[in-house]
């Protein structure tokens, strides 16, 4: 795990930097990039970074508060909301993260130093969306489950429309890491384990198999891995996500998950 939250050299900034000051200056970030390879030189290298840093791309402005975690001060309830969200693709990830490309450049040289891996990692457009309507961490997503029945009972398109944007900038976001550098890019859907099977297949899936196809279709050799955290109650709906391999959770025995998946899908 690269936030080595555990090694002393990696608490000497937690504790003096605020998360986004550590994860959007460059030479912060490729410090604490580095740390877990040095000291125990592991097989791959992570981008420090976090799921929430390209939300600001799209007009959506967050914080990391410590001993709170994120907070976000957008609101998105209604289809107007999303309406005056930047276009994603428009979107220049350049202009608006100029750290990435200094980041993950100066990482691959040094992962290529080293001869390993450089993995760069985007959320999945459900997990941005509900850390977005609900303004920070939350235990029940009450105000994205809302959203969810509206937009299933027509009264509210807010959801999908939303999902649609993150999907398109999520893909996008995940070429530009790629061509800045990283070598594999991980798809995190940290917040699965608060959707039902159903609303994983009407909601979450599609915005995330669209992320994924537009970074496949741009960049077909570069390995995509999926992970749902708490999405092993439905991983035969995971199959065709696109990606090239399925991450699962503690949840699930690796060879029941092996047996659902079946022999042609990578699991980690």
């Amino acid at each position: 795990r690269q936030a080595g939250r555990y090694m002393a050299a990696f608490r000497e900034y937690s504790n003096k930097y605020p998360f986004r000051e550590r994860s959007e200056t460059p030479d912060m970030a490729v410090e604490l990039s580095l740390q877990c390879h040095r000291a125990y030189g592991m097989d791959g290298i992570i981008m420090f970074s976090d799921i929430l840093t390209p939300l600001p791309t799209l007009g959506i402005d967050f914080d990391v508060i410590r001993g709170t975690g994120p907070v976000i001060s957008t609101e998105i309830r209604t289809e107007e909301d999303v309406s005056n969200l930047s276009d994603p693709e428009q979107v220049d990830f350049d202009e608006k993260l100029p750290f990435i490309r200094e980041i993950l450049t100066r990482l691959s040289t040094a992962a290529e130093e080293a001869n390993t891996s450089l993995i760069g990692f985007v959320g999945a457009p459900f997990t941005l969306a509900s850390y977005t309507v609900e303004g920070k961490s939350s235990k029940a997503c009450l105000a994205t489950k809302k959203l969810m029945m509206a937009d299933e009972a027509g009264d509210n398109a807010a959801m999908s429309q939303f999902l649609d944007k993150l999907a398109v900038m999520i893909g996008r976001y995940g070429c530009h890491q790629i061509e800045c550098g990283a070598q594999v890019v991980q798809v995190f859907e940290s917040w699965s384990h608060q959707l039902s099977p159903q609303q994983f297949e009407k909601f979450a899936k599609p915005a995330a198999q669209k992320a994924i196809k537009i970074i496949k279709e741009a960049h077909p050799d570069v390995p995509v891995i999926y992970f749902a955290n708490g999405g092993s109650s439905y991983l035969e709906l995971q199959r065709d996500m696109g990606a090239d391999m399925i991450a699962i959770d503690w949840g699930v025995d690796m060879a029941q998950a092996r047996s659902i998946l079946g022999e042609d899908v990578p699991v980690s």
